[in-house]
């Protein structure tokens, strides 16, 4: 018997984006195609009017799709964003533009197509707040490096000396420096007592080099790119300090206030940072979290917004973000699949996985070393990542009470688990465990 696909979406249309076009197909006719220019998209969206169309299927073509979104949307017109391998692995059509998007409207039509997760517009100006100042981060590294190297090339050795050549004392040495001072002596004075206290005669050593005028160029430079970077970021953070007073307005004041946990680096210059995430997020705080921090949540609720409605269980999250493992079973059948890219919000996850694993007082820390010495670095920061994600997605749609049992049990496994090993390894050698009470 043969079954024929029923149209689900019979008023739907279907669009395929470029950098300088747009494909258009509203009809059984064929496609038009339209300019990218602000008043070519207005145009495009009465030619999906007249033909009746309210809902239009378009695929995630880098930041392409969104002025023809925020256009197609204050027509009142639904737009559905689906990933570009989701039409591609369909089989029959034709790889060209115009042929493209009729394909795509025949699938929306039929329902063939997943919507991708579009946070609503006030998350996506956080968003794009966000990645932002992480760009400028970014820059200011580069610069960083950059400043380094003119001191390598003056063999001044400072950088190897004090942890941080950007904090208070290596920026008032490099001031210095570049006003003319020359003295090592002098120099020195200006570091923070402690550094002084602890390796003075290391940093004078540190501090007689080669003052080459294009070195002393490249410092100025160097040094003038990451105060003009820094001062982008800390311009960045009032825009999100605006965000917080929009966004938090008609949330109710918070009536426990846990610890806040420090921030070592990029800490955000805004006024109770911690109080305003809390606010944001009703009372749940996601940065008690092995790993995560204030900034680091709000890094993520940036990517993924606020409720994570979006996805019904824990397993749907994490296969989003990226951090599922790409296995396929069947039988005796084991493979391995290339499955979903890393997301950005993924990405997060995995960088505080990368701080757990270098943790030797949290739970998480010997599962991720157990992990890497079995499978390596990679696999284990990934597995870790999963982890935190899963614990993440509890504390958001269940509350921080039932994230933290399970935490506390899962300690308990943990050192059951590693008792149980030791007896066993005792056992071998013919030797036995005795147990010790430590009085702390």
């Amino acid at each position: 018997m043969k079954t024929k696909l029923r149209i689900i979406n019979p008023n739907a249309g279907g669009i395929d984006i470029g950098a300088e076009k747009i494909f258009v197909c509203a009809n059984d006719a064929g496609y038009k195609s339209f300019d990218t220019f602000t008043q070519d998209l207005h145009r495009a969206a009465d030619y999906l009017k007249v033909n009746t169309i309210d809902s239009v299927a378009m695929e995630a073509t880098g930041v392409y799709w969104l002025p023809v979104k925020d256009i197609l949307e204050a027509e009142g017109i639904e737009v559905v964003l689906v990933r570009a391998g989701d039409a591609n692995q369909l089989p029959g059509r034709e790889k060209t533009d115009g042929e493209d998007c009729q394909w795509i409207r025949t699938l929306h039509q039929h329902g063939l197509l997943r919507p991708c997760f579009i946070p609503e517009e006030i998350i996506r100006e956080l968003r794009t707040i966000i990645r932002l100042r992480q760009d400028h981060i970014e820059m200011a590294a580069a610069h960083i490096q950059h400043i380094q190297k003119a001191f390598t090339l003056m063999n001044l050795r400072l950088h190897q000396v004090i942890s941080q050549i950007q904090g208070v004392s290596g920026r008032r040495i490099i001031e210095a420096i570049l006003k003319g001072d020359r003295d090592a002596e002098t120099l020195a004075i200006l570091c923070d007592k402690q550094i002084l206290h602890n390796k003075k005669e290391e940093v004078v050593k540190s501090l007689n080099g080669n003052y080459r005028s294009e070195y002393l160029f490249m410092l100025e430079q160097a040094y003038k790119a990451w105060s003009f970077y820094n001062q982008l970021i800390r311009e960045c953070d009032k825009k999100i300090e605006s965000w917080f007073i929009r966004s938090n307005e008609n949330k109710p004041e918070v009536d426990s206030i846990t610890p806040e946990k420090a921030i070592r680096h990029h800490k955000p210059e805004i006024e109770n940072f911690h109080v305003k995430i809390l606010r944001l997020t009703e009372g749940k705080d996601a940065s008690q979290l092995p790993g995560l921090t204030d900034y680091s949540v709000i890094r993520i609720i940036a990517e993924v917004g606020l409720d994570l409605k979006e996805w019904k269980t824990e397993k749907n999250f994490v296969s989003w973000l990226g951090l599922a493992p790409k296995r396929y079973s069947s039988g005796k059948m084991r493979r391995r699949y290339k499955g979903k890219q890393q997301t950005a919000a993924g990405q997060i996850f995995k960088e505080a996985a990368q701080s757990i694993l270098n943790s030797k007082y949290i739970g998480l820390g010997s599962f991720a070393r157990k992990i890497k010495s079995r499978k390596g670095p990679q696999i284990a920061i990934k597995a870790t990542a999963r982890k935190l994600a899963v614990l993440y997605y509890h504390a958001i749609t269940k509350g921080m009470e039932y994230v933290e049992k399970g935490i506390i049990e899962y300690n308990k496994q943990a050192k059951f688990t590693e008792e149980q090993r030791l007896r066993k390894q005792a056992y071998r050698l013919g030797f036995s465990l005795t147990e010790i009470v430590v009085h702390q």
